[in-house]
């Protein structure tokens, strides 16, 4: 048996069969065929430990206007498409909520989760109009998991707002931003984005850069 053929399944379809896609820092980083997901080698990731003490590092601060206009790229086309009122849930929420107080602001009411920082897990027993999920994503360890998560907690009709760094056929992976932080385990290109709303019978949307907005039936 080859190496390439004991590398564990795709961590979002399941497919069997992943290509080295590249090294970085002497880190694998695999590809799946068929979902067209990239992920960190489960060897080379951080321990929960490691993971959390770098979280402690990032400072988001709902009033720095430059945060607050890199999230309005998910904001904007997600309140566009909400009806008055919309109850949503923040999934990721981090250290320093942000984009939860913008959506307040806007008069959508939000709660929070997030396993580090807010770790009540009983508003993941409820149901909501939207979810939102900004730089969260490329965390997951299982987004075949989480994903399955997300759409157990949206109603019917009801949307997902993504915000990630989607890898696109431009990017040198290995010079890519993205790949420097040592808790991005999973990237995902349109074609990716595209498996995952096919898979969950949702719509996609693509409004603005490294944003997508999925709509469940």
């Amino acid at each position: 048996m080859t190496e390439r053929t004991r590398l564990r399944a795709c961590t979002l379809c399941g497919a069997g069969s992943q290509l080295r896609f590249a090294v970085v820092r002497g880190a694998d980083y695999l590809r799946c065929p068929r979902c067209d997901l990239v992920w960190l080698a489960a060897a080379h990731r951080l321990d929960r430990e490691a993971e959390r003490e770098y979280y402690d590092t990032h400072e988001n601060n709902p009033h720095d206007p430059g945060y607050r206009a890199f999230l309005n790229r998910l904001v904007e086309p997600l309140a566009a498409r909400l009806p008055a009122g919309a109850r949503g849930l923040d999934y990721g929420s981090g250290p320093g909520p942000t984009l939860s107080v913008m959506l307040e602001e806007l008069g959508f009411p939000m709660r929070l989760y997030d396993p580090c920082f807010a770790p009540d897990t009983s508003v993941l027993q409820s149901s909501y109009d939207f979810v939102t999920c900004t730089e969260t994503a490329e965390h997951f360890f299982r987004p075949d998991r989480e994903f399955a998560l997300l759409d157990g907690l949206l109603k019917p009709g009801g949307l997902l707002g993504l915000m990630t760094g989607i890898r696109l056929p431009h990017h040198d992976f290995q010079t890519w931003h993205y790949v420097r932080d040592p808790t991005h385990v999973s990237f995902y290109s349109p074609r990716t984005l595209e498996w995952i709303a096919a898979h969950h019978c949702w719509e996609l949307e693509l409004p603005s850069k490294d944003v997508a907005i999925f709509r469940k039936p």
